[in-house]
């Protein structure tokens, strides 16, 4: 009987209704939710990183993993050794504190041997868009401290304009096409008041972000929505429910055929009471006619 019941989920409607609710309450639980949730793991990973870089000194290069990782971001370090100026390029398209920069990245030998690519900051566009004239850092060895970055998706080549290598993401291996050299994966962020620093970018704001309070708006909007699916299917299939109810006292609307029909043995009918009035009459007159005759 219950399976009778719900028969009317196969209609063309009601069969439109279940997939668009259970495909919208899927996407949310096991997509939506779950991206959220990983976008705050992230956030709160990031914020520890920092709080303990900030409270212990800066490691030597040498301490550090051998690819600077999303897990591993934000470490403090110690690079010693020179920079290599004329293999230098910026990554475009960049914004900073809400305005348009350029962002210098600049090869670095470090005396361990491997050449690593160290952001020495941002400069805001010449006339606009341009690339504006770079300060030259230092040509002697020297020790910068800066932050382990990891590098960005190798998605487009770079090119040469106005003299400027230019690239769309921070990466060691776009940077290393264009320049000719084996670059160590993972990039260095100069921190403040080191030597060949432009100006200095500004490190994440350690706040947790919104990023747990949407994933629980995705989990609650997946269950309203198989909740709202349930309640009317329940209405539907309950015998005598509201819904049927509803049908029984809603009439039917009349098509135009039938209200024409209505109207036309309406009138019938009134035509037909005429007539048989008008008989009446004429045989009651007819027989006060015959009594009144003489015998």
């Amino acid at each position: 009987m219950g399976a009778v019941r719900l028969r009317f989920l196969l209609r063309p409607g009601w069969l439109a209704l279940t997939v668009a609710v259970w495909v919208f309450a899927g996407v949310c639980i096991w997509m939506l939710a779950p991206w959220q949730f990983g976008r705050d793991d992230q956030r709160v990973g990031q914020n520890t990183a920092l709080s303990e870089a900030m409270a212990t000194d800066p490691v030597p290069f040498a301490e550090v993993l051998d690819e600077p990782n999303a897990e591993h971001e934000w470490r403090r370090v110690v690079l010693t050794g020179q920079f290599l100026a004329d293999s230098e390029a910026v990554a475009r398209l960049r914004t900073v504190q809400g305005e348009a920069a350029y962002e210098v990245l600049t090869p670095f030998r470090t005396t361990d041997g491997p050449v690593v690519l160290v952001d020495r900051g941002y400069v805001r566009p010449a006339d606009g868009m341009g690339v504006p004239d770079l300060t030259t850092p230092p040509s002697e060895r020297v020790s910068v401290t800066a932050w382990t970055r990891a590098e960005e998706p190798d998605l487009r080549d770079g090119f040469l304009e106005d003299g400027e290598r230019q690239v769309y993401s921070i990466n060691t291996a776009t940077v290393g096409r264009m320049v000719g050299l084996d670059i160590r994966p993972g990039y260095f962020q100069l921190d403040v008041d080191q030597p060949g620093l432009e100006s200095a970018l500004p490190l994440p704001r350690m706040e947790a972000g919104p990023f747990y309070s949407y994933a629980l708006q995705w989990l609650a909007f997946g269950i309203m929505a198989i909740g709202g699916w349930l309640y009317f299917t329940w209405r539907e299939a309950k015998p005598g429910g509201a819904l049927t109810r509803e049908r029984e006292r809603k009439p039917r609307r009349k098509s135009v055929a039938e209200l024409l029909a209505e109207d036309e043995a309406a009138e019938n009918g009134t035509a037909e009471a005429a007539e048989g009035g008008e008989e009446r009459a004429d045989a009651e007159r007819a027989s006060g006619r015959r009594e009144n005759s003489p015998a």
